[in-house]
């Protein structure tokens, strides 16, 4: 049985989007939805900040009020660094897109902050909603581009069974991150030329382009062949359909935005903010995913969302993949 909701004992109870820019995030229409849904009395903002205000930020958690940070770029790499403690599972992949408190005091403020990566639960149920990977031998998997999100589309694809992938990439130089946390992990990295991406991609079965908006456009209009064998993620959504996205599906790819990603990080999110394990669903959770969706403009998922918040195996031969 779900766990009921936690009585929120703060009637100021705010949490926010940190990131530059963040004018553009979803992230206060899902959470927005989940806690109407779940009757949490949570407000959900957007604040705009740059590297040099991460530090102010973080120290207005001591608020008794505040629930917790989504974070995004350009801070991902700071936060992990800033925070007092990190979740095993944001160690290993060495990224931080979420900030919760660590425990809480009698009052009800945070007693140390906790950094935790939920956008590799959101990567691999975003892939599993397109559907399973080609039947065995499963295809090559590629990751477009080496930045945060890069190390989190790295991480997923792991736990989701390869024991190596593609990376596209303008420099391989400046990946270091993304190879430090490809070594924890025990991935390994062909690394290749971002230009010779759109002539490789027939070749690939499951790909995460982590690129911004427009940034593979060049790339994009190269494309060529048959792509029905491809699962693709592109984290961007905004505009949507990406080119990239378009050009994809044209030639039979099954494509999902950043906008299911979006949706499925957000869930662990919610759990944290609200102080419910990980490991369980939400309260209602399906009833809460549609609402999620629907402020997002996405159908409801079709598959039951999967727990990533462990290392523990999550592979495309395991049941839940094919049910």
């Amino acid at each position: 049985m779900s766990p009921e909701p936690p009585k929120e004992p703060d009637p100021a109870a705010w949490a926010a989007v940190l990131g530059s820019p963040v004018g553009h995030s979803l992230s206060p229409d899902l959470h927005a939805a989940a806690y109407r849904e779940l009757g949490a009395a949570v407000r959900y903002r957007r604040l705009e900040t740059p590297r040099s205000e991460l530090g102010a930020r973080l120290a207005a958690a001591a608020e008794p009020g505040w629930r917790g940070y989504s974070v995004t770029m350009p801070l991902k790499a700071d936060a992990a660094r800033a925070v007092s403690a990190l979740t095993p599972f944001a160690r290993a992949v060495g990224v931080v897109n979420t900030v919760a408190a660590a425990s809480r005091g009698a009052d009800g403020a945070a007693r140390g902050l906790l950094g935790h990566n939920t956008d590799v639960a959101g990567i691999v149920n975003a892939l599993r909603d397109l559907g399973p990977a080609d039947p065995e031998p499963v295809a090559p998997a590629a990751v477009i581009g080496g930045g945060g999100t890069a190390t989190a589309a790295a991480a997923a694809l792991r736990l989701m069974g390869w024991e190596e992938t593609f990376v596209y990439v303008r420099d391989a130089s400046r990946t270091r991150e993304l190879r430090a946390a490809a070594e924890r992990l025990g991935l390994r990295l062909r690394m290749r030329p971002l230009e010779d991406c759109p002539a490789e991609l027939d070749g690939i079965g499951t790909a995460v382009c982590t690129l911004p908006a427009r940034a593979f456009d060049p790339h994009a209009r190269r494309l060529s062949g048959d792509l029905s064998g491809l699962r693709l993620l592109d984290v961007s959504y905004d505009p949507w359909p990406s080119l990239l996205a378009g050009q994809a599906r044209e030639r039979g790819a099954r494509v999902a935005s950043g906008a299911h990603m979006l949706l499925h990080q957000a869930v662990d999110q919610v759990k944290l903010f609200l102080g419910l394990p990980l490991d369980r669903p939400l309260p209602h959770q399906q009833t809460a995913l549609e609402a999620m969706a629907a402020a997002i403009g996405l159908p409801a998922p079709v598959r039951e969302p999967v727990p990533v918040h462990t290392l523990d195996g999550l592979t495309e031969t395991a049941p839940s993949e094919d049910g």
